[in-house]
C-alpha cells in the first residue's frame, strides 16, 4: 500500500512540475509575442545602399556605393584603411593587401595609378603640402597577412608585428622612417607598437597616435625628432588613460586656440589636449567606437567602425559622424539621427542600409564624402554626395 502511495505521489509530483513548464512556456511564447522581431544583420560588402539618401538636416548625402568599384583581380583591396585628398584634388587610399598598397582616384572614381607593397600594414595616410610639394605620411600598424595562411579565414589571415611611420614624396620615394619608441629609451623592449593614425600640425610637428599598441600620442618635430609622448593605459589618474587611441587631428577651427581632438575609441569619446599634451577636456559620443576627426570649414567628420548595441560592440554596424564648431553632432549619415535630451547626446547607432564598418573618411572641395571600410568583405571606398 505503501508502495501505491508513494508511486502515485510521485506521478503527482511530475504532472504539477510539467503543468508548470508547460504554463511558463506558454507565458514566455505569449511575451515573445508582443516583442518586436528583432532585425538580422547585415552582410558585409552589400550595395543595397546605393542610391538612399542618408544624414539629417543639412548635411544629406546620396550614397554611390559603385564610385570606387574596381577589378579585384587587377587591383584588391583587403581594408580601405585610409584615405586624404591631395593638392590636385586626387583621392588617395591605402589598404593592406600584399599586392598594392595606394590606390589612387580621381573624383569620377576612376583609377589613376596603384602601387606598394613596402606597407603591409596599411592603416593610415595624411597629406601634407610643404613649401608647395605634397608628401605623404603612412601609418603601418603591425597587423599584416600571414603570406602562409592556412585558409581566407579572418582569424588565420593576420599576425601582429611591429608598425612604423614612413614620410615618403608623392610618388612614392622614401624621405624618413620613424621606428618603435624603444630605441628613444622611452618603450621597453616588451611594450607593444602599433601606431594607428598622424596629424600634421600647422608648423610641421607630427603627432602619433599608437592605438593598437600602448595607447600614448608621440609628438615630433617636421623631421621626425622626438619631443614628447603623454597617454597611456596604465595611469594612477583614469582621466588621463586612452584606450584605443585610434585616430587623431589638429583643430585649427579657432585661430586663436589650436589643439588635438584623439578618439579614444574604446572608450566612445574623442578626447581634447593642448599642443604640449594637457588633457582640456573630452566630446563624449555615447554609443559610437569613433575613430578620427577630419576637419572641413567648421566642421568635422569621423568615422564609426561599430555601434554599442546590447551591451557590445555590435558587428556590421559604423557610420559617419559629423560634428559642429561647438563639437555638436548635427548628423550621421549611414546612422540614426542624432537627439539631445536636456543639453546630453543620446546613444546613437547605426541604421544598418548602408555600412559594415566605417574606418575612414576624407571631404572634397564640394562637400562630397568618401568612405573607408574594415573587414567589409574587401569592398571599395563608397562616395557620399552632398545634396
Amino acid at each position: 500500500m505503501d508502495s501505491i502511495d508513494h508511486n502515485k505521489r510521485k506521478f503527482m509530483q511530475k504532472s504539477t512540475s510539467l503543468g508548470a513548464t508547460l504554463l511558463m512556456a506558454g507565458m514566455a511564447s505569449s511575451s515573445k509575442a508582443h516583442e518586436p522581431e528583432k532585425r538580422p544583420l547585415p552582410k558585409a560588402g552589400r550595395e543595397q545602399g546605393h542610391g538612399k539618401i542618408v544624414g539629417h538636416g543639412d548635411f544629406k548625402y546620396k550614397v554611390n556605393a559603385l564610385w570606387g568599384n574596381l577589378d579585384p583581380s587587377k587591383v584588391p583591396v583587403e581594408n580601405c584603411h585610409g584615405l586624404d585628398i591631395d593638392s590636385k584634388g586626387r583621392i588617395v587610399m591605402v589598404t593592406d593587401s600584399d599586392v598594392n598598397n595606394f590606390v589612387i582616384y580621381n573624383k569620377d572614381g576612376k583609377l589613376l595609378d596603384a602601387w606598394g607593397t613596402q606597407y603591409p600594414g596599411a592603416h593610415s595616410v595624411k597629406i601634407s603640402n610643404e613649401n608647395g610639394e605634397d608628401f605623404i605620411y603612412i601609418v603601418d600598424c603591425g597587423w599584416v597577412l600571414d603570406r602562409n595562411r592556412p585558409d581566407n579565414q579572418w582569424k588565420n589571415k593576420w599576425y601582429r608585428q611591429t608598425g612604423f611611420i614612413s614620410k615618403l614624396t608623392l610618388d612614392g620615394k622614401l624621405v624618413y622612417t620613424i621606428g618603435h619608441p624603444v630605441t628613444l629609451g622611452i618603450y621597453t623592449p616588451e611594450m607593444r607598437y602599433q601606431p594607428t593614425d598622424i596629424c600634421i600640425a600647422p608648423n610641421g610637428d607630427l603627432y602619433v597616435t599608437d592605438g593598437y599598441g600602448s595607447d600614448f600620442v608621440f609628438h615630433y618635430d617636421n623631421n621626425g625628432k622626438y619631443i614628447r609622448h603623454w597617454g597611456g593605459h596604465n595611469n594612477t589618474n583614469k582621466a588621463l588613460n586612452l584606450k584605443n587611441t585610434h585616430g587623431i587631428g589638429v583643430d585649427t577651427r579657432d585661430p586663436n586656440n589650436h589643439h588635438l581632438l584623439v578618439s579614444s575609441r574604446a572608450e566612445r569619446e574623442i578626447k581634447k589636449y593642448s599642443l604640449d599634451g594637457k588633457l582640456l577636456g573630452s566630446i563624449e559620443l555615447p554609443g559610437a567606437y569613433v575613430g578620427g576627426p577630419i576637419f572641413k570649414g567648421e566642421h568635422f567628420y569621423a568615422p564609426v567602425c561599430w555601434s554599442h548595441i546590447d551591451n557590445k560592440m555590435a558587428p556590421n554596424s559604423g557610420f559617419i559622424t559629423i560634428l559642429d564648431k561647438d563639437n555638436k553632432v548635427v548628423s550621421n549619415p549611414g546612422g540614426m539621427e542624432p537627439v539631445y535630451k536636456n543639453g546630453k547626446l543620446q546613444p546613437m547607432q547605426s541604421s544598418y542600409d548602408v555600412f559594415n564598418h566605417c574606418h575612414a573618411v576624407c571631404v572634397d572641395d564640394d562637400e562630397n564624402l568618401y568612405v573607408g571600410q574594415w573587414n567589409a568583405n574587401q569592398c571599395y571606398p563608397i562616395k557620399l554626395e552632398r545634396v
